[in-house]
């Protein structure tokens, strides 16, 4: 009878060990799935930091090229107002506007104009034409 026992027992165990079995297995394939999966998120995560990194040292290097080329312009403008502002109001003066050759063609042509206007200034004695004589 020890023996019918002790072979029952072993038989429930077997079962019982094969469901326990059974059921770790299947949380440990979970397990390992989500671990998969947060491993993977982890280097998902390592690379997008590395992206960002890379995205901004490329940020701030054309930064300092955009500060460094405004700093030449300024210097450039400072330059030229120091330019503009040696000359004096007398050297302005002193160059005319145009040059000599458009002068005299000014003049030519204004002379030119005076004397049309006056030749054309006529007295008007007649009625116009698009009146007529009759009454």
């Amino acid at each position: 009878m020890n023996v019918v026992i002790a072979l029952v027992i072993f038989i429930i165990g077997g079962i019982g060990g094969f469901f326990i079995t059974r059921l770790l297995s299947n949380t440990s394939q979970e397990q390992r799935k989500l671990s998969e999966q947060a491993s993977k998120s982890d280097a998902a995560l390592n690379q997008y930091k590395l992206d960002v990194a890379e995205h901004l040292s490329s940020s701030a290097s054309l930064l300092e090229q955009m500060n460094n080329t405004c700093q030449t312009a300024m210097k450039q403008m400072q330059e030229s107002t120091q330019l503009l502002q040696k000359a004096t109001i007398e050297e302005v003066e002193s160059m005319p506007f145009f040059s000599a050759e458009t002068l005299e063609q000014l003049e030519q042509t204004a002379t030119l104009r005076r004397k049309k206007r006056t030749e054309e200034v006529t007295e008007a004695t007649e009625a116009p034409l698009d009146y007529s004589h009759n009454a």
